[in-house]
């Protein structure tokens, strides 16, 4: 029996499998690469993808949807001075991937010349390895969870009207060169479970969803973790059922350890990309060495945790991180989240940061699993220093603007605090403010750092990305809350 390219790529390399099924030796990499620079180019890569992917929806107690995905294509990039030329393919053979970095080089303009770059191949790490590859597991298992989820969700409580319940996975066969002499390779899995439940009571409908993610394979999912899912989501939305109308003004706030790590990502973390910043349009641009937050505030980004959602072995341009990147140590800004080209524009070191989202799409700055680092105070003390304030455990979504750093977010699940404790649950609650504002207003930083192991993905320039927020428990000392009375 032949062995298949999946078999092959998991067994022994993507590389060997590529080579294997696609021709795709060293030799004619090369081959491309020079056709790619050949006009002149600062740089020049190639990125070659093989992804298989299913996914299952249930709805109305019923499976509704199912689908199996196979996709196949490279990407040719050449960098010129701040420019980039793209071009991508979805056909392997020797044409069609000159063609496509003849189209790339058009954005050159150089001297035309002849280089060998002598590819050597360079072993990555294996931060995610994989027991059971989820793509290639049957229906049947992956089906079980969704009624299992959707069982326990109606079980819960006799309030929830609806479930909604989705399962999907993935697993991707990576291969890139480029003109630094660069040969490297990854197999990159990732499995994504959601749960969303809507109670009703009275008139009144509430939602509520819990999810789960990982860079892992069958073997990191269960049947009672899908249940448990299930009970969250019920829980938060009867919750929220009860829930009164959020206080207005500027208040302290309490950020719950976990999801609520998303208003770090959004409000500090986009702005510390080095895209935005070599371009200027960052509240962070040109503040290196500089007192941006209070020294209570370490910020940190690290793609090397060990199968987090965000976590990769090798970035998409061929950089592997080799440690986690100190965004901000004890309040002072030490780095930006670099791709090579905003690297090389600024005179600093690629941190592993240049990420796509496939073959058709280019690499830019964007994070992996970023998180405020845990400090020393008691979470509990932290909530009982609190007089009349806000604790929030998550948020719907929110709008940022890299460069002002002023943002909007809605909570979703959040309680009043009165007198050093949770009163009872709100509901309408909006947070006003900028992220500097927030790093400087951080007076108590909690011992409980936990990064929350939802399904998150990061939206930028068309692009979306799977990565991981945290944070311990923090004290906002003040910061401007929108809700429905003063």
């Amino acid at each position: 029996m032949s062995t298949s390219f999946v078999e092959l790529a998991l067994n022994n390399t993507p590389t060997a499998a590529f080579a294997c099924y696609h021709g795709l030796e060293p030799g004619l990499l090369d081959t491309v690469l020079r056709q790619a620079s050949a006009r002149g180019a600062d740089f020049a890569d190639i990125y070659i993808e093989y992804r298989e992917a299913s996914s299952l929806h249930l709805e109305e107690d019923l499976l509704k949807q199912s689908s199996e995905l196979v996709a196949l294509g490279a990407g040719i990039r050449v960098v010129a001075g701040e420019q980039s030329g793209y071009a991508y393919t979805n056909e392997l053979s020797q044409a069609s991937l000159l063609q496509a970095a003849e189209v790339a080089a058009q954005i050159a303009a150089g001297p035309t010349r002849s280089q060998y770059f002598a590819l050597q191949v360079t072993p990555v790490p294996a931060r995610y390895p994989v027991e059971l590859p989820a793509t290639q597991a049957g229906m049947g298992e992956k089906t079980d969870f969704l009624f299992a989820a959707n069982q326990a969700a109606r079980s819960a409580d006799a309030r929830v009207k609806d479930v909604q319940v989705t399962w999907s996975d993935e697993l991707r066969f990576i291969l890139l060169a480029n003109t630094a002499g660069e040969l490297v390779s990854d197999v990159q899995p990732l499995v994504t479970f959601s749960v969303n439940v809507v109670a009703e009571s009275n008139g009144a409908r509430q939602a509520g969803w819990k999810n789960f993610g990982r860079r892992a394979g069958l073997e990191a999912f269960s049947r009672p973790q899908a249940e448990a899912l299930a009970q969250e989501a019920v829980r938060q939305a009867v919750t929220l059922l009860t829930a009164r109308p959020a206080p207005a003004g500027e208040l302290p706030v309490v950020l719950a350890a976990g999801a609520s790590g998303v208003l770090l990502h959004e409000s500090v973390g986009h702005p510390l990309e080095a895209d935005f910043n070599r371009k200027k349009l960052s509240v962070f641009t040109d503040r290196l060495g500089e007192k941006v937050a209070s020294e209570l505030c370490t910020v940190i980004d690290d793609a090397t945790l060990p199968s987090w959602r965000g976590s990769v072995n090798v970035d998409g341009e061929g950089t592997i991180p080799r440690a986690a990147t100190v965004l901000i140590a004890r309040g002072v800004l030490r780095a930006y989240l670099q791709d090579r080209l905003s690297a090389r524009l600024m005179k600093l070191a690629p941190t592993g940061n240049g990420r796509r989202q496939d073959y058709a799409h280019i690499p830019i700055s964007r994070m992996t699993n970023t998180y405020l680092a845990a400090g020393e105070s008691d979470p509990e003390e932290i909530v009982r220093s609190v007089a009349r304030g806000i604790y929030c455990k998550s948020f719907t979504g929110g709008q940022v603007e890299p460069a002002t750093g002023k943002f909007t977010f809605s909570m979703h699940e959040a309680s009043l605090i009165e007198a050093g404790r949770l009163s009872y649950p709100i509901k309408g609650a909006t947070l006003i403010g900028s992220g500097i504002e927030v790093l400087n207003n951080i007076v108590a930083v909690g011992h409980d750092l936990e990064l929350d192991s939802g399904a998150w993905m990061c939206a930028k320039q068309g692009q979306a990305v799977p990565v991981s927020v945290g944070t311990p428990t923090v004290k906002i000392a003040r910061i401007t809350v929108g809700g429905q009375w003063a």
